[in-house]
């Protein structure tokens, strides 16, 4: 019986091509702890374990389960190329691998990589051919105790309060893709309610000289229109796609339609020399005064956040179907999106969620750049630039995903006002302004509380952990007159520049502690003081969420959190994902008022 490969879903739903090997599985796997393998030898000879791709090594899936902090770390694999790809150009992805990897294949290298979070390619189909066999080598270099962007990942050796298994290597599938000479990028599709248009540019690789570029919209009663454009007079060649008013459906939240592109290269014969498929929602993110529309409606934003750890996979999730599960459970406890939080999920994740119409915020896992400065030669590693490098690949990646419908580059940063050059306004400017050159369809947040440092930010926000209702709901009754809760700095110092009358939403709140399974003196915590029963975590969850829904100015919020996490045990439900909670009474206390969607 043949074995399955674990995550052996295709990776990249939004941009597929028919032919493509998995390469997940068993590897050849060699920690480097002083990472002196170059000097030893490990890139020409096998490898002294096993490992199984794509779980990173200190998770459980992976059959290594080391949590130390492995500052290097090698992976081993022949792969025979399929004997039918008769393509001349062959590309090895990496969904992901964290932090700085190199790739060799048959002893010459062919990529590096810098960032965690994001897909990169090698081109190898000058080094073998189909039929032949390819020694894939990766060295993966991630020292979590220097300044990098890392998200929740600990940077000590330890968890400890919100700070996880770190996770270092490869973390999402590993796959080989034939390709054309000339050949489709991945597209960027633009849905355009008020011109009831798709438009659709399509980048592409290599020479392309009296090619065209056809692109085919279809829904479930069949071709909807077709069009076509030169795709050798522009650099990015680029068409539209008319929907008419007859077939004209909207992606909405919990109710998502989804058109499906077929492209096409095709030669002044009709020969197609490069396919691909992809799909796409007809739907408009606007702000109106203090609203948030989708489609021209309000919506206010009952959001959870969402980190996207499990205790067997860390970052990795187990299967597909738990990235389903996982959305289904937040929908079911009454929210209808999500900030997913310190990670760039991976994109199957936003695939279910243009599937399900679930809203997400797009964030990045920025937390560690700011852990310490990294000191020696300016020519090593800035931190500050690596966050902007790969943010701009993040945009890059998920631009044409209905779900997301805002962008937060930033969480949580802290410096005070003063009268100088600050790096923090270099840094928050630098991010805002390169979201806003890649994307003028979505609002952006220039960082999720504490230091505002924007005056032209999109939206405003605030994170407050309050945990009793009263107070929390004297915080927030200044928004009605231009007063929202801001946090401060030490000594009530100012950190952030004054709120500009934005749309507002608190973008972190609640986070209750329950846990009443928790020993003495295990590690166990949420904010505040843990309930006495479950009566008193159902009456302070409704109290928390009902302030902010009675609160005609605020837009939504964002509830800490979907699921436990290790120690940090304040969440909707369990991080095996068992439930904690009456779900149903979590749902009416989000959606009982008439003025909330169900």
């Amino acid at each position: 019986m043949k074995k399955t490969l674990p995550r052996s879903e295709y990776p990249r739903p939004q941009f597929v091509r028919p032919k493509w090997l998995c390469l997940n599985g068993e590897w050849q796997f060699e920690v480097d702890s002083g990472d002196s393998g170059i000097h030893r030898g490990l890139l020409d000879r096998k490898l002294a374990s096993r490992i199984v791709v794509p779980f990173c090594p200190e998770s459980k899936l992976s059959g290594v389960e080391n949590t130390d902090f492995l500052n290097a770390a090698w992976y081993r694999r022949e792969v025979a190329i399929p004997a039918g790809w008769n393509e001349p150009r062959i590309l090895l992805h990496f969904q992901a691998c964290d932090y700085d990897a190199t790739v060799w294949v048959n002893g010459v290298e062919v990529a590096r990589h810098r960032g965690g979070f994001t897909p990169f390619s090698a081109e190898i189909g000058h080094l073998v051919k189909a039929g032949e066999t390819a020694t894939i080598v990766v060295r993966a270099r991630d020292d979590n105790r220097t300044a990098k962007p890392s998200g929740k990942q600990s940077n000590g050796y330890a968890n400890a309060g919100c700070h996880y298994t770190r996770t270092t290597g490869i973390w999402q599938t590993v796959w080989l893709e034939p390709v054309p000479a000339t050949s489709l990028q991945r597209p960027r599709i633009t849905p355009m309610l008020g011109a009831a248009r798709f438009r659709v540019e399509a980048p592409l690789s290599g020479p392309s000289a009296g090619l065209r570029l056809v692109a085919v919209l279809s829904d479930d009663r069949g071709e909807v229109c077709r069009a076509e454009a030169p795709a050798d007079t522009d650099f990015s060649p680029a068409l539209d796609l008319p929907v008419p008013a007859d077939r004209l459906r909207l992606w909405e939240p919990g109710n998502a339609f989804l058109y499906d592109i077929a492209l096409e290269l095709v030669t002044p014969d009709g020969t197609v020399v490069d396919a691909a498929r992809s799909y796409a929602g007809m739907r408009a993110v606007t702000l109106d005064g203090f609203a948030f529309k989708i489609n021209g409606k309000s919506v206010f934003q009952r959001q959870v956040l969402d980190q996207g750890y499990y205790p067997d996979g860390l970052m990795t999730a187990p299967s597909d179907e738990a990235l389903v599960q996982d959305i289904r459970l937040s929908m079911e406890a009454g929210f209808n999106s999500a900030r997913l939080h310190q990670k760039v999920f991976e994109e199957r994740f936003l695939y279910h969620a243009d599937r399900l119409g679930y809203l997400v915020w797009g964030e990045f896992g920025d937390w560690g750049v700011r852990h310490q400065v990294e000191r020696g030669s300016p020519h090593v590693h800035q931190p500050a630039a690596a966050l902007l490098a790969q943010w701009s690949e993040v945009l890059l990646r998920d631009y044409s995903h209905p779900s997301i419908i805002g962008w937060c580059p930033l969480n949580e940063t802290w410096q005070e006002i003063e009268d100088g050059i600050l790096a923090l306004d270099d840094l928050t400017a630098g991010l805002f302004h390169a979201t806003k050159a890649c994307d003028r369809t979505r609002p952006v947040l220039d960082a999720s509380g504490y230091s505002h440092r924007l005056r032209e930010a999109d939206v405003y926000d605030c994170h407050d952990y309050e945990q009793d209702v009263e107070k929390f709901r004297d915080n927030h009754a200044g928004l009605s007159e231009g007063r929202p809760f801001v946090n401060i700095g030490g000594n009530h110092r100012a950190i952030s520049v004054p709120y500009a009358g934005q749309p507002f939403f608190v973008s972190e709140f609640g986070g209750i502690w329950w846990n009443p399974e928790a020993k003495e003196g295990e590690a166990s915590w949420g904010y505040g003081n843990r309930p006495k029963s479950i009566e008193e975590f159902y009456a302070r969850f409704e109290g928390l969420c009902h302030v902010l829904l009675d609160n005609p100015r605020m837009f939504g919020y964002c509830y800490t959190q979907l699921t436990d996490v290790f120690q940090e045990q304040n969440g909707v439900v369990a991080f095996d994902r068992s439930l904690k909670f009456d779900m149903a009474r979590l749902r009416a206390a989000q959606t009982a008022k008439a003025a909330i969607e169900a």
